[in-house]
């Protein structure tokens, strides 16, 4: 085996590719109130497939302790949350836009 061989092994298993992807998208967190005045926090902008997306969410609503769901390409947070949510997307590499 070539050193080539094993340069191009790290670097599928890297995925470097993926981490591009995910800087280069600008997500966009807001609030809208929803029935009986409860805010809904919504963050949108994913370039993603839905299971990347929904593991996402998954890791947020663990994160903040709160209920939400993925609908149409976008993670909706039972909650106000627009003050912690922006530090844990830049976390995982986003470009957040507050």
């Amino acid at each position: 085996m070539s050193n080539d061989d094993e340069l191009d092994d790290l670097l599928d298993e890297l995925d470097t590719q993926g981490d591009l992807e995910t800087s280069q998208q600008v997500l966009s967190i807001r609030t809208e109130s929803r029935r009986y005045d409860k805010p809904v926090t919504i963050v949108e902008g994913f370039d993603l497939e839905s299971d990347e997306i929904e593991s996402i969410a998954s890791d947020l609503k663990s994160s903040m302790g709160t209920g939400g769901t993925v609908d149409e390409g976008r993670i909706e947070l039972q909650g106000d949350h627009r003050d912690r949510v922006p530090d844990l997307l830049r976390d995982r590499g986003f470009d957040v836009r507050e």
